[in-house]
C-alpha cells in the first residue's frame, strides 16, 4: 500500500507493507536517528512525534498513520543551530553513549510542547519511557530543565 507522510516537514510518498511498522518505513527513509531498541514498546529508542505526540515507532504500524506529520530527531535542529533541547543535551553532558538520545529529545520536546515549565517529577514522568543504560537519569533531567529555562526566557519554542 502507498501512504503519503509529513517527514521532518517534508512531504513523502512511501510504499509499506501489511504489518510493516513506522519504523522500519522511517529507517529504510533514511531517518537513522531513529533508533530500534527493543522492538517491543520498551526502551524508547523508536520515538517520534506523531502529529505533535511522542509515540514508540516500533508499535506503530506504518499503514495506520496515513497523512500524519513525523518529526524525528534529524527535524530538530536547522542548518543554523541546534534545537535548545539538543544544547543543553550536550551542555549537561546528558548524552553519554548517545543511543537513547534522539528517542529522550523526542520525549522531551513533546512534554516541553505541552508544559514549558515542568516540574522535575513531571519531566521523570516524561522520559519514564525512555530506557538509559549509561546513566542515572539526573542529567537528562536537568537538561530537560535547562532548555525549559531558555526556551521560556529565550522567546524560543518546541517548534522547529
Amino acid at each position: 500500500m502507498t501512504i503519503m507522510l509529513r517527514i521532518n516537514g517534508v512531504s513523502r510518498t512511501v510504499d509499506v507493507a501489511a504489518g510493516e511498522t513506522l519504523l522500519e518505513v522511517l529507517r529504510r527513509e533514511g531517518f537513522v536517528g531513529v533508533k530500534c531498541g527493543c522492538g517491543t514498546g520498551d526502551c524508547g529508542a523508536c520515538a517520534v512525534l506523531l502529529n505533535g505526540r511522542a509515540v514508540n515507532s516500533c508499535l506503530t504500524l506504518a499503514g495506520k498513520v496515513d497523512g500524519a506529520e513525523i518529526l524525528t530527531v534529524e527535524g530538530l535542529a536547522s542548518v543554523e543551530r541546534l534545537h535548545p533541547l539538543q544544547e543543553a543535551f550536550l551542555d549537561e553532558g546528558a548524552v553519554q553513549c548517545g543511543y537513547c538520545t534522539p528517542g529522550m529529545l523526542m520525549s522531551g520536546i513533546d512534554l516541553l510542547t505541552r508544559n514549558p515549565n515542568p516540574s522535575e517529577d513531571e519531566i521523570r514522568e516524561a522520559i519514564s519511557g525512555n530506557l538509559c543504560r549509561c546513566t542515572g537519569y539526573v542529567k537528562q533531567v536537568r537538561a530537560i530543565q535547562s532548555a525549559a529555562e531558555r526556551m521560556r526566557s529565550g522567546g524560543d519554542d518546541c517548534a522547529t
